[in-house]
């Protein structure tokens, strides 16, 4: 979940850089007096989510904004759906508009795009995750996302668990030598995870113990022959090459993560609008 202190104080940030020293427009076209009465619609299907974000954007503004939502975040919605009814100072409902769509649009469009990865993958046990690429500082509504449109979440930062790729290995000479090295000075709480491009690779994390196997843009039968080599003795899972078409195709191998940044940085903004 979204901690509200954590909402109020980037929606804050969003209106600061968005209104900046006032809205020249609204401050000059309405008074205090005036109410305006709006509609959420949305002119597309898809997933809602980002409900409270919206509502924080408005209360932050005027207490006085009454918003009465008719779905909540995870529910599937259809075009043409009334999603919430908003009502109160005008000044403040065109003043926030443009912002609380901003949230709850993206964040609509991530839970979407998930969702639809979520389904293609099927009967197969597999989990549809994220990655960090993420946009710099929205990052939680993001991870938000994804999991309510149905998939989970790998690390947050890269203080959530030690992942060795490429250039560590490199760096530190081999990937027996990096995860030596990592297991002498990390703390007993995270778990390694070591990105490896060959079943060779597979075999050396597989002696060193490590908790995650990521299979880096392998083929389906290295895939499954990395499944059946690992047997459950560490968390497999699959990277690169993860779209609509294939991700059904990775899921049948066994494993048991499917990571992809295409849910989150490919994910188009759902198309909702507020009307008058």
């Amino acid at each position: 979940m979204l901690n509200h202190f954590y909402v109020e104080k980037h929606v804050k940030d969003a209106l600061e850089e968005d209104i900046g020293f006032g809205d020249i427009t609204t401050d000059y076209l309405t008074s205090e007096e005036d109410v305006l009465s709006c509609i959420l619609n949305t002119r597309v299907d898809g997933i809602l989510c980002g409900k409270d974000v919206f509502i924080t954007v408005f209360k932050v503004l005027s207490p006085d904004i009454k918003i009465q939502f008719y779905f909540k975040d995870g529910d599937t919605i259809k075009a043409g759906d009334k999603i919430a009814d908003i009502q109160g100072p005008a000044r403040y409902i065109l003043m926030g508009e443009r912002v609380a769509l901003n949230y709850i649009q993206r964040m609509s469009g991530i839970a979407t795009e998930t969702r639809k990865y979520k389904n293609a993958i099927g009967e197969y046990r597999a989990k549809i995750v994220d990655t960090r690429k993420t946009t710099p500082c929205f990052r939680a509504f993001e991870k938000y996302s994804v999991k309510v449109g149905g998939g989970a979440l790998h690390r947050f930062n890269l203080s959530d668990c030690a992942m060795i790729k490429d250039n560590h290995i490199k760096f530190s000479g081999s990937l027996t030598k990096a995860v030596e090295r990592l297991k002498e000075n990390i703390s007993h709480a995270h778990k390694i995870e070591v990105e490896c491009d060959t079943i060779e690779q597979v075999k050396e994390a597989l002696n060193c113990k490590v908790d995650i196997i990521m299979l880096d843009n392998m083929t389906l039968e290295e895939m499954r022959e990395c499944v059946k080599l690992i047997n459950g003795q560490a968390i497999v899972e699959a990277s690169g090459n993860v779209n609509l078409s294939t991700i059904r195709d990775i899921a049948s191998t066994g494993v048991d993560i499917i990571s992809s940044s295409a849910i989150v940085a490919k994910a188009p903004t759902l198309d909702l609008g507020l009307d008058m």
